[in-house]
C-alpha cells in the first residue's frame, strides 16, 4: 500500500547522499540554511510568546505552535537539509538499502552540524540586536531556555520522541499530498501539535540554547546546553526513525521483496 512513497522516499534519499558526496559545501550550506530558518521560527515564537505571556493570554502555547511552523514551513518551501525531517527520509535510504547506513550516519552528523553553526549565527545575529535581552520578550526566551536545561533526562528523551514524529510525519505527509496548501497545512497542524504540548526539537534548541547563553539573565551554561541537545537529538532520531520510518517500511517490504 505504500510501497511506492517509500520508494520515491528511497529514491530522495540515494540523491541527497549523492548531493552530500558530489557538493559537501552545497550541503553543507544548505544544512546552515536549516538552521537558520528554525532560528527565525523560533525567534518569532519568542517574540510573540514573550507579548502574549506578559498579557497573561491563555492561548500562548496555540499561538506560540502556529508562529514557530513559519520555520518548518520556510525548510519545506525554500528547501535545505534539516536533521530532524532527514531522521526519516535517510533512514528509509538505509532500510532500502539505496544508501549505506555508514552514510546515512554521516550525513546525519554533518547535517547536524551544519544545522548547529546556522542556529549560532542567527541567534549572535539576533542577540544584538537587543531584541531578546530584556523586557517581556528577553524574559520569555531566559525561561524557555533554562526550562530546557532543567528537565530530566527521561523527560527530555520522551518529550524528543513525540516531537519527531511530528515533525517525520509531517514531512511523509508531504510525500503523499499534491496539493502544495495540503503540504503546509498539515506542516502546520504537526508543528502546533509539538510546541503546544511542550515536545523538544534538537535544532529549535540550539537556538533557544544559543541566546540563553547569550543572555545574562538566562540560568544557563554550556554544560546544560550539551546536556539538553544530547539527549535530544537521540530522541529525535528514536522518534523520526523507530515510529515513522521503520512501521511504514515493515508495512510496505512484503510488496517491496515481491518486485
Amino acid at each position: 500500500m505504500y510501497e511506492n512513497d517509500i520508494m520515491a522516499m528511497s529514491t530522495t534519499a540515494k540523491n541527497k547522499a549523492n548531493f552530500m558526496d558530489n557538493n559537501m559545501l552545497g550541503f553543507f550550506l544548505m544544512s546552515m540554511m536549516a538552521g537558520a530558518f528554525i532560528a527565525l521560527g523560533s525567534m518569532l515564537m519568542g517574540v510573540v510568546g514573550g507579548t502574549f505571556t506578559a498579557g497573561g493570554a491563555y492561548s500562548t502555547k496555540l499561538v506560540n505552535g502556529l508562529v514557530f511552523a513559519v520555520g518548518l514551513c520556510m525548510v519545506t518551501s525554500a528547501g535545505s537539509e534539516l536533521f530532524t525531517g532527514n531522521n526519516l527520509v535517510m533512514s528509509v535510504g538505509g532500510f532500502t538499502k539505496s544508501v549505506s547506513w555508514g552514510k546515512v550516519v554521516k550525513y546525519w552528523v554533518i547535517c547536524w552540524i551544519g544545522n548547529l553553526v546556522g542556529s549560532v549565527l542567527f541567534a549572535a545575529i539576533f542577540t544584538l540586536t537587543g531584541i531578546p535581552g530584556s523586557g517581556d520578550i528577553g524574559a520569555f526566551f531566559a525561561s524557555t531556555a533554562a526550562g530546557k536545561v532543567a528537565g530530566t533526562p527521561m523527560n527530555l528523551f520522551t518529550k524528543a520522541i513525540f516531537c519527531n514524529i511530528c515533525v517525520c510525519v509531517a514531512i511523509w505527509c508531504g510525500t503523499r499530498l499534491k496539493s502544495e496548501g495540503a503540504k503546509l497545512a498539515m506542516c502546520l497542524a504537526c508543528v502546533v501539535t509539538f510546541v503546544t504540548c511542550g515536545f523538544e526539537h534538537s535544532v529549535a534548541n540550539m537556538t533557544f540554547l544559543s541566546i540563553g547563553l547569550m543572555n545574562q539573565a538566562a540560568d544557563v551554561a554550556i554544560g546544560g546546553v550539551i546536556y539538553n541537545l544530547v539527549i535530544v537529538t537521540i530522541g529525535n532520531v528514536i522518534g523520526g526513525v523507530v515510529f515513522v520510518a521503520l512501521p511504514y517500511y515493515l508495512t510496505a517490504k512484503a510488496k517491496l521483496n515481491k518486485q
